[in-house]
């Protein structure tokens, strides 16, 4: 009787288990955050994408971005929302949808946006979407706009070298 009991209640979890959705966790942006970011990052090629959910471009890269980490599952990606820590739950719906929410996820999480958006770039004047791309040596290229496939790739291939 217990084994039919734990057949039928792994059968169960299988078929639910399918269905559900994995939750981002967003980890709070503050000052020191992007050291951090780098430090734990040092050696390794990765790609940091800026995103906002008030960013119609930023939403439609996601797809891109996701295609990207599945042809690409060696190449690490850390997703930053600009938003306010407080649009958790909506930055957590957007990654999921669009099968994000496995990767590093931030979010700010201070007021002074503009002191956080100086730590990562003092070139960078905030446009979105903004994607930096690290070598092993920590060497960046940063760029602001929608990038293709074609794109991803072609950087990607630079910063493996």
């Amino acid at each position: 009787m217990r084994s039919k009991f734990l057949t039928l209640l792994f059968i169960v979890l299988a078929i639910f288990g399918t269905t559900v959705r994995a939750e981002p966790v967003l980890k709070p942006f503050i000052s020191g955050s992007y050291q951090q970011l780098l430090t734990s990052n040092a050696g390794k090629p990765f790609v940091l994408a800026v995103w906002s959910i008030t960013c119609p471009s930023c939403i439609k890269d996601m797809a891109v971005l996701s295609a990207v980490h599945k042809a690409h599952p060696e190449v690490k990606i850390v997703m930053l929302s600009t938003d306010d820590i407080a649009e958790s739950t909506e930055a957590q719906k957007i990654l999921a949808n669009n099968h994000l929410a496995e990767l590093e996820n931030w979010i700010y999480a201070e007021e002074n946006t503009q002191k956080l958006q100086f730590d990562i770039d003092p070139t960078w004047y905030g446009e979105l979407p903004r994607t930096y791309f690290f070598d092993k040596t920590g060497q960046r290229d940063g760029v602001s706009g929608v990038l293709s496939k074609e794109d991803y790739e072609t950087r990607i291939g630079k910063i493996l070298k």
